[in-house]
């Protein structure tokens, strides 16, 4: 009698841990699909897919062999020519204004300095003979600086031409010139201010010329210190002629 219950328990338990079995077999069935699935989202790529895509034509990108249009010299008519083999001309680094302020400015420069070297022996007053020395000390060295431009550049102080006093704005005549050799005291110091003060501003009217249609960094920067030194001495000149 004990022997069959034990045996019926035995038959009841196998059965049992045989619907556990199958209930496990279906739970890793189920996440074997789940995980088949889950990589079937993000496959392998395959030879063809990881080749290197076609380049895509995108509209608006410049054509390299379009063609650029290229004006020509004066008289002659506009050329065009693939963009690929067209290479732009270099930005200038001076041009004919550069050139026309440094060749007229030395000597615009030069005649200032014949006037100053007459003050030490003629001017009555001390300060008129000290601006004459402040003019000596700046303008000569201005003078070499604006020669050292002109070597730099391959070119001449008689590169623009030959230039005449009426050409240059603030030139004085010889005649003036020989005036204010013969003055002295009061008379040499009126003459000296008079003709140095309309030498000046010739000297700035020739600076704002250059600031405006020059290129040159340096030339610009010249006509700068020119027009701000020179306007300054204007007014030293008047302030020491009113006494």
């Amino acid at each position: 009698m004990l022997g069959e219950r034990i045996r019926g328990r035995s038959r009841r338990w196998r059965g049992i841990a045989l619907v556990e079995l199958a209930v496990v077999g279906v739970l890793v069935a189920g996440v074997a699909v789940a995980v088949g699935l889950a990589g079937d989202d993000d496959p392998e790529p395959t030879a063809s897919a990881a080749a290197s895509p076609d380049p895509i034509d995108l509209p608006g990108l410049p054509d390299s062999t379009a063609p650029v249009l290229v004006p020509g010299r004066p008289g002659e008519t506009a050329r065009q020519v693939p963009s690929n083999e067209y290479t732009p001309r270099p930005a200038a680094t001076y041009n004919a204004a550069d050139v026309r302020f440094v060749t007229m400015m030395i000597p615009h420069h030069e005649q200032a300095l014949v006037m100053a070297r007459l003050a030490p022996e003629r001017a009555g007053n001390q300060q008129i003979a000290l601006i004459a020395d402040r003019i000596l000390a700046a303008q000569g060295p201005e003078i070499k600086a604006l020669e050292s431009w002109l070597a730099a550049k391959g070119l001449t102080r008689d590169t623009a031409g030959d230039q005449h006093g009426h050409d240059m704005a603030g030139m004085q005549s010889a005649e003036a010139l020989k005036a204010l050799e013969n003055a002295r005291g009061a008379d040499f110091d009126k003459r000296f201010v008079d003709m140095m003060t309309n030498h000046h501003q010739g000297a700035i009217t020739m600076a704002e010329q250059a600031q405006t249609l020059g290129v040159d960094p340096i030339v610009n920067e010249s006509a700068t210190s020119v027009a701000l030194e020179q306007a300054v001495e204007i007014q030293r000149m008047k302030e020491a002629l009113a006494g």
